[in-house]
């Protein structure tokens, strides 16, 4: 039954989450609170290792998430149910290209998408700094203002910013450097 629910819930985020891998963070965080397959504050950790290995964010996530809740055969569910739908879109929509080519209504639905799936990345990034670098539990426990940042993350966010405009390294010097700083400092 398991099997069942990780194919079907990964089928609507592949069939749904569109623009991409970082489209899908605000379908995990709402699957986060619905099965309880996670906590919330994982996502981050997903985000961060589905980021360090190979392709593409969003399968990778899926596939993370499938074998933490049900193994091996879990990942490969949760995979296959995050590609389908593109897989049967893309077939679809090859056999009839011509028909399509050069449409109105195809560009209008295009163009019309852009702004959802810009809003569905902004808000799954507002959602993974909220995580990391804020503590809204904790503020709302206590009310003291102070109590909301994280200061050491905020800290090593600015530096790692600055980092970024100022040396333009390829992606994995900051990534390794962050892997480092993480085990010296234990955030």
């Amino acid at each position: 039954m398991i099997y069942l629910q990780l194919f079907w819930e990964f089928f609507k985020i592949g069939l749904f989450a569109v623009g991409g891998g970082m489209a899908t963070l605000p379908f995990l965080q709402r699957l986060a609170e619905t099965s309880g397959w996670y906590p919330q504050s994982l996502i981050t950790d997903m985000i961060a290792i589905s980021e360090s290995t190979p392709g593409p964010i969003g399968i990778n996530m899926a596939t993370y998430v499938g074998c933490n809740v049900a193994g091996v055969l879990g990942g490969i569910t949760a995979t296959l149910g995050t590609i389908l739908p593109s897989i049967i879109i893309v077939v679809t929509v090859s056999r009839y290209l011509e028909k399509f080519r050069g449409s109105k209504i195809v560009d209008s639905a295009f163009y019309g998408l852009r702004p959802a799936v810009t809003g569905l990345i902004a808000a799954a990034g507002l959602s993974v700094v909220q995580v990391s670098m804020f503590h809204l539990d904790l503020y709302q426990q206590t009310g003291v203002l102070l109590d909301m940042f994280d200061f050491k993350k905020l800290a090593f966010f600015v530096i790692a910013f600055v980092a970024i405009k100022k040396f333009k390294l390829h992606p994995i010097v900051y990534i390794a450097c962050a892997a480092v700083v993480g085990l010296v400092l234990q955030f």
